[in-house]
Formats: structure tokens, sequence, C-alpha cells
């Protein structure tokens, strides 16, 4: 099987309109500000792509969703990166729908059926936050909680159709206050979005600041997770983690493996170089596949967590050691005279920029090596 023939096929598959579209529009048309990528990807279906069959979805599994994110991050970094936080946002309501009453399938389905697009207002870029730990105030009205704060960079800003944000609001019962997701619509009162990305580095994703000024959100579309502030929704951030990690640790792999194509596809390099990059990306590849394939065995806990997190940082390492010498086997032709060779280089190295910085795990992942419980830094 041809390089990336696996990850292609699989989205064609699961969003046959996708992979054609992105392939006939020039890279740096797909990487700008204004990029059709976008688009592409709702027209194509793909927002349902992690919502069950069941309810109007795509099917897709884990392992799927990581080829999709691979194939898309070969042919357009910005959308692979964008993407990832609308599945990561999906798989966490879906999260919550196993757990709820009913409600919660029916806006998932209306997401999938009329391919709207959720951008993440959750913490996951906050140092020492959960993914739900409440990222904006929230003041609960008799129309419903009117909702203030800021997100950025949040990608997604200019596209989207529905906000996620964690908020904590009194229980229905008396007792205290319980953490719940808001799902703002975009045309909601209040809500605007700013300019915040300034490189011009993975400019298509649509990272730009989104600021909420006493928006009232409904009680249909209050999430209640029946969980404090100060614990009890382990098992759901514990998921959500693994599920960020995951694909966004695809969509970078996708990225490097654009570059590591086109020297496997030049003929003039000797064949013990391009032999030498296939054998490693393969191999980074294998090793998130196997964290999805137990993620589609089910198992979500703090061990697969741990994976999730030592994969990520190994491909990492990966993709440091393969991107600079595709870069240096196409040669200096090609970087010079296209900014495509330059642009996929950079992105490709974002990988390292998401959290939790391995820096900042040394210290847990120590504790968790002697016994004791895995903590994100």
């Amino acid at each position: 099987m041809r390089f990336l023939e696996r990850e292609r096929t699989t989205l064609a598959k699961l969003l046959p309109d996708l992979d054609p579209a992105l392939r006939e529009t020039p890279l740096m048309d797909l990487e700008r500000p204004d990029s059709p990528g976008i688009r592409f990807f709702r027209d194509s279906g793909g927002p349902g792509l992690l919502v069950p069959e069941a309810h109007q979805g795509r099917g897709a599994t884990a392992l799927d969703a990581l080829r999709v994110q691979r194939a898309i991050g070969s042919r357009s970094p910005s959308l692979a990166v964008a993407t990832t936080m609308h599945h990561f946002s999906m798989a966490t309501l879906v999260g919550l729908g196993d757990q709820g009453e009913g409600m919660e399938w029916l806006l998932i389905e209306g997401v999938a059926a009329s391919n709207r697009i959720i951008a993440s207002g959750f913490a996951e870029g906050r140092r020492g936050a959960g993914i739900l730990e409440p990222t904006m105030t929230a003041e609960v009205t008799e129309d419903g909680v009117r909702i203030s704060g800021v997100k950025r960079p949040c990608s997604l800003a200019r596209s989207m159709d529905v906000l996620t944000a964690s908020v904590l609001v009194p229980r229905e019962d008396g007792h205290g206050d319980e953490l719940a997701v808001a799902l703002v619509p975009a045309e909601s009162e209040g809500v605007s979005v700013s300019g915040f990305w300034s490189s011009t580095f993975l400019a298509g994703a649509e990272s730009e600041q989104v600021t909420l000024t006493d928006v009232v959100v409904p009680p249909e579309l209050l999430l209640r997770t029946a969980a404090t502030a100060q614990g009890g929704i382990d098992e759901l951030q514990t998921a959500g983690l693994i599920w960020f990690q995951l694909l966004m640790t695809g969509s970078y792999l996708g990225a490097a493996s654009a570059l590591v194509e086109r020297v496997l596809l030049n003929d003039r390099i000797p064949e013990h170089e391009r032999v030498r990059l296939f054998v490693e990306t393969e191999a980074a590849a294998a090793a998130a596949e196997g964290l999805a394939r137990r993620v589609d065995d089910g198992d979500l806990g703090e061990s697969a967590l741990a994976q999730a997190l030592y994969v990520r940082y190994g491909v990492q390492d990966a993709v440091a050691r393969v991107v600079p010498r595709a870069v240096e086997l196409l040669g200096g032709l090609s970087f010079m005279t296209s900014d495509e060779v330059g642009h996929l280089a950079a992105c490709a190295n974002g990988l390292s920029l998401h959290p939790p910085s391995r820096a900042r795990m040394t210290g847990p992942f120590a504790d968790y090596l002697a016994d004791r419980p895995l903590a994100i830094a």
C-alpha cells in the first residue's frame, strides 16, 4: 500500500467529497486567513464525523478519525488543526450524551444533520485547568444563564455556528453548584469575534478571539454534568484529553507526512534516505494507531491518558527529526522557489506548542511512574 493511501481511503469512505476539493486547491490558498477549507469540510459532512450513524452522523471510530485527520493534515494543516477542535467538542458532547437522559442526543443530531460547526470554549489551553473547568462567568436568570468571558485563541471563530463553554450553575435540587456545558449559538446577541492570530502559519484555522458579553443561553442549551468544580468529572475530562491528544497528533503528523510524501515521490533522492524517512514516519503513525485502537476498545482511563501523552511526545520527537531531514533532502531550490516546503515545516512543529507541555508534565510523569495518580500540569 502506498504512503498515505490508507488514510486517504478512510477519508474518501467517510467524507468522499473532501479530499478531491482539498487536492484541487493550492496549499497556500488553503492556508490563508480566508481559506475555503472550512467550507469544504462543512459541505462534505465533516461536522458529523464522530457522531454515531444512529444519530445521523458518519459513525467514525477513533482509528478512522485519526486517519482522517492525518489525511487532512497532509493537504491543509490549518484545516486539520481547526477541525480537531470541532471533533474534540463533539467527543465531549457525545460523552455527555452517553451520561444524559436524551436531550443531549437531540442537540448532537442537530449538529450532524445540519453540518453545524462547533468551536471550543473549553479550558484546554489553560495551564493547570481541566477541560471542563469554567472559563467564563455565569449568572442564572429567569430566561436561562447569562454568560460573559473571553476565549482566545478560538479556532473556527469566524465559521462557527455554536460555541461550547463550561460554566458553574446552581444544582436543580438546590444543593450546591454543578458544572454544565453551554451551547452558545454564534448569532446570539453579545457574541463578537475579533482578531488575535497574527502569524501566517496555520492562519486558515481561524484562531481568533471570541468575546461573550452578557449572552443569555436558554435552559435547553445547557447540558448539566452532575459534577462539582472540585471533582467528579475525572472520567469525562480524561476522555476529552485523550481525544484531544490523539486527533491533534494525527493532524500534525499529517503536515509532516506532506513533506515526507514529497521526498518519497522524488526519484533523485537516494533510496536509503527515502526508506529511512518512510520507516520513521510510519512507526510514529503506528504508535498513534495503537492508542486509537485502545480508545475503540472503550479504554479511556488514566492509563490510556498516560499513553496518549507519551505517544504524542514520541510523535513530536519523530516529527522533529523527520521534518528537517525532509527539507534538506528536498533541497534549497525547492525551498526557495515555493512557500510550501517552509510553510509545512513550520506548521508540523506546532504540535509541541499544545498543552500540556512536556516540560510541565515531567514531574507528574515521575509521580505516575512511582505509582501515584497522574496529574495534568
